[in-house]
């Protein structure tokens, strides 16, 4: 009797599985207009927001156009006149950080003469197009061939060199690493470039033949376009674009003021023209899969029937439930614990004693098993997030590792609030940061990388192991790191108060930048780089020094961030070779022309640094009757033709004093000399820095040491105490060095 009491209740426990509702969501019609013109050649199912025809798209970016002049037709964006290839939405969460993308064919860039050549590209400019970082690269095809790219906006600059030996034959080579072909990952949010054909080595007759150099999507380039490209230059390569709608469109969506477990919206603030520019991007969750920018266009997926798993489900081999679908996600559904209870009553009032047995032994196993599944796949993203090269990496270094903590995704995720989106303080090219708090109450930013292929892996386990050599209040200090996610973690001290660039180039009355702020900045810049040269276990390269890499804290002192592509070198290494990266403006010309990075490269960056301090200028500006000029370039011509006065910061002119203001100003130009040998270490540059701060200090101590003399000598004066005096070393200010070489 017993026994057929429990099968009566499995029975109905497998009929409440069938029972289950699906709820389907209502789309939101699209004219039949529209639908009859949603294909073009071999591109189907165009979707909106893109659109051929009038109101069948969101706006004139959107807007595709069929060219029935070829065979089959081709589709493509009218403003921008590139060809489509594909169209793809992201599926993830709201931290997924993956945008949505559109395939062009996209131009390459080619010579086929010894001279130097550029181009300009353009075709995005204000659009709500970005090249996509993480699945397209830069690549350099040719013999003796040096090419680079700066962005347009931030002044980046990527760039490679492919060598060429006569008695080296590539024969169907698959791998672009520096013989006849060499490739780079490209910087985050590129828009508009320009690109630089430099043939090297004229007068090795291997040199002779064609040289490019493109943009092109990686995969593709990997497994089919280095073959093709061998044999000849093709005019045009697939390059992927990730889009979103921008700002003045965005708000006419019928999903845009809605929110939904369906999908998610969220913007992305990114430098196009000199401008800062919105665009909002929008997805399916994860669990639903369709068209995110139509009401009702994400739709359940039935995991039981993708897994094949309708009615029974199986983990890594072990039968763990029956598979019952859920709006957004699916179950394996096990006895609950009520009827557990139940069943362990009837099991024993009955002498069930064997079935208890077995039904307990069943959800032993199955707690087993879960625990070893959720144990395997930690095990597995340390794997894949780099965790064994992190400790191969550390255990090479004399680093502070004991006070790296390594955090669990449970502490992460309840200190960002499951990475919500309201909590992400910026956006870059290695990933997303997010504002947390940790149980002890400190304050953190917690770095979630975008990608994590192999390409990233690196810089991000680099990251790592820079910071944890590093101990100075002028860093910014890494706190811990997670591996055991899907996507790597990198947490940091929170740094409250923005970059240096801000406010530098966007100064206000309620906040100014006084000359005492510069100079008490640059000092502690100057202090860390030094530190990094000199004083760290090992020495340290920054390798990207610029004012949006200096953060300001609570009391506005300096902090030096953005570790990805800095390298640690040993005592007796002079320099580094390494491909071309950098921020165009604070490059180091003798690294761009060389490859070869050396702690004077440090030196020249930060030197543009100091000349916006002085200035207030940007490091590449234009004007309506010059074209783009660095501002290391513009700031030496000036004082060499003795008009400093004229291109200072009137906040700098006001303030400061003439000496101190020149004595900086020659060491600024010093830092900027053409020839690295010629530049002074880090070292020199801090002394005298901090000899100026000291000068500007010495007569308010001296002031304030003679009025507590003047009281002391009205106290003791019975006693008729000697005065005594405090001396201070005279600093001795150089004049302009307008007729030095640079």
């Amino acid at each position: 009797m017993a026994v057929k009491k429990v099968f009566q209740i499995m029975i109905v426990l497998l009929c409440s599985i069938d029972a289950i509702l699906f709820v389907q969501a209502a789309g939101l019609a699209i004219s039949s207009s529209c639908e009859a013109k949603s294909s073009c050649g071999n591109v189907s199912n165009i979707p909106y927001p893109f659109g051929i025809g009038a109101g069948c798209y969101i706006d004139d970016w959107f807007e595709v156009v069929c060219n029935d002049s070829f065979s089959p037709p081709k589709p493509f964006l009218r403003r921008i006149n590139l060809e489509v290839l594909n169209f793809s939405y992201g599926i993830g969460s709201n931290s997924s950080g993956i945008r949505n993308t559109v395939g062009v064919n996209y131009p390459t860039f080619s010579i086929c003469n010894s001279d130097s050549s550029k181009k300009e590209n353009e075709e995005l400019l204000a659009s709500p197009f970005i090249f996509s970082q993480s699945q397209n690269a830069f690549i350099v095809m040719g013999c003796d061939n040096f090419a680079s790219m700066r962005s347009s906006d931030d002044g980046s600059v990527i760039g490679c060199m492919s060598n060429c030996d006569a008695s080296i034959v590539v024969i169907n080579s698959s791998t672009c690493l520096g013989t006849s072909c060499c490739q780079t990952t490209i910087t985050s949010d590129l828009i508009t470039f320009e690109t630089n054909i430099d043939p090297i080595n004229i007068s090795n007759p291997v040199t002779e033949g064609c040289k490019s150099a493109f943009l092109v999507e990686e995969k593709w380039f990997r497994d089919i376009g280095l073959l093709i490209n061998k044999s000849s230059i093709m005019s045009h390569v697939p390059v992927v674009l990730e889009w979103g709608i921008l700002n003045t469109s965005f708000y006419t969506l019928p999903i845009a003021n809605k929110t939904a477990e369906e999908y998610y919206c969220y913007n992305h603030n990114y430098i196009s023209d000199s401008e800062y520019q919105t665009s909002y991007t929008c997805y399916c969750n994860k669990g639903f899969e369709g068209n995110p920018y139509l009401v009702g266009g994400c739709g359940d997926i039935d995991e039981c029937e993708v897994l094949g798993a309708r009615g029974v489900c199986f983990n890594n081999g072990f039968r763990s439930g029956y598979c019952e679908n859920t709006y957004g996600s699916y179950v394996c559904r096990m006895l609950d614990t009520n009827t557990r209870v139940k069943l362990l009553t009837i099991g024993l009032s009955s002498g069930g004693l064997g079935l208890l047995v077995l039904l307990f032994g069943g959800w032993w196993s199955y707690k087993v098993i879960k625990k070893r599944r959720m144990i395997k796949q930690k095990n597995m993203f340390f794997k894949r997030n780099g965790g064994l090269l992190l400790q191969q990496q550390l255990s090479s270094h004399e680093t502070n590792v004991e006070n790296t903590k390594l955090f669990n995704s449970k502490e992460l995720e309840k200190a960002t609030d499951r990475f919500n989106v309201n909590r992400i303080l910026g956006q870059g090219g290695q990933g997303t940061v997010y504002k947390g708090m940790l149980v002890d109450g400190r304050i953190v930013a917690v770095k979630k990388s975008r990608v994590i292929d192999k390409g990233k892996l690196e810089e991000f386990i680099n990251e790592v192991v820079i910071l944890s050599q590093i101990n100075h209040r002028n860093v910014v200090k890494l706190i811990g790191c997670c591996l055991e996610t899907e996507v790597p973690l990198l947490v940091y001290e929170y740094v409250p108060n923005g970059t240096l660039f801000q406010y530098v180039h966007h100064q206000t009355e309620e906040f100014p930048l006084t000359w005492d702020m510069r100079l008490q900045i640059a000092t502690e810049v100057a202090g860390a780089l030094f530190y990094l040269h000199s004083a760290a276990s090992s020495p340290i390269y920054h390798r990207d020094i610029k004012s949006t890499n200096i953060l300001l804290d609570d009391k506005y002192r300096a902090k030096v961030a953005d570790f990805g592509t800095s390298r640690s070198v040993t005592i007796d290494q002079t320099h580094l070779t390494t491909l071309v990266h950098g921020t165009f403006g604070y490059l180091d010309p003798e690294y761009f022309q060389s490859s070869q990075f050396t702690e004077k490269s440090d030196v020249y960056s930060f030197g543009v640094v100091l000349a916006e301090l002085l200035t207030g200028k940007k490091a590449i500006s234009s004007t309506s009757t010059q074209e783009s000029k660095s501002l290391a370039t513009y700031f030496i011509e000036s004082v060499e033709e003795n008009n400093l006065f004229d291109i200072l910061d009137s906040r700098v002119l006001k303030e400061g004093k003439k000496e101190d203001i020149i004595t900086v100003a020659n060491l600024t130009k010093r830092c900027l000399y053409l020839n690295g040998k010629k530049r002074p270490t880090m070292k020199e540059v801090a002394m005298e820095l901090e000899a100026v701060q000291m000068s500007q200090k010495a007569p308010n101590l001296q002031q304030n040491y003679e009025e507590l003399e003047y009281v002391k000598a009205e106290m003791y004066e019975p006693w008729d105490v000697p005065s005594s005096t405090m001396s201070t070393s005279s600093l001795d200010v150089q004049p302009l060095l307008s007729s030095q070489s640079v």
